[in-house]
């Protein structure tokens, strides 16, 4: 799979980046929660639920769904018929981290902002396992 980068995706990558960050402080700020999104699920589902969560969550799927309905192209090599595939990579993701006491949303964007060396560490070693894929996967391995 490919993906080439043009200069009006800087654009969107850019707001896309200052959404992220803006929706992070502004969670940490008004709520004191660091924005992880497997501990915002986690929570959504058990009892005592807050009504943020699930405003976070849907904020998280119209984003997604304005995506796609934006008309942009997905990935080349990336459709229908990858379906089992990420949902395999989807329940890696989950063990991983459950693994990690954290996704890398809580790690990267929020963990490493505080300065936490836990953070650090978990996020070098999504990295790391994120260039060996990309490795593995371009050798045809």
């Amino acid at each position: 799979m490919s993906v080439i980068f043009v200069p009006e995706q800087l654009g969107l990558s850019l707001l896309g980046g200052v959404l992220i960050g803006a929706a992070a402080g502004g969670l940490l700020l008004v709520n004191g929660r660091v924005a992880g999104i497997s501990g915002i699920l986690s929570a959504a589902t058990a009892r005592g639920t807050k009504a943020w969560h699930w405003a976070f969550l849907a904020g998280l799927l119209a984003a997604g769904s304005g995506a796609a309905l934006s008309g942009r192209a997905l990935p080349a090599g990336l459709g229908a018929g990858h379906v089992m595939l990420l949902a395999v990579a989807g329940l890696l993701a989950g063990v991983g981290t459950r693994l990690s006491g954290g996704c890398t949303s809580g790690h990267g964007v929020c963990g490493l902002a505080r300065l936490s060396p836990r953070s650090l560490v978990a996020v070098l070693t999504f990295m790391l396992a994120a260039g060996v894929t990309v490795f593995l996967e371009r050798h045809g391995l």
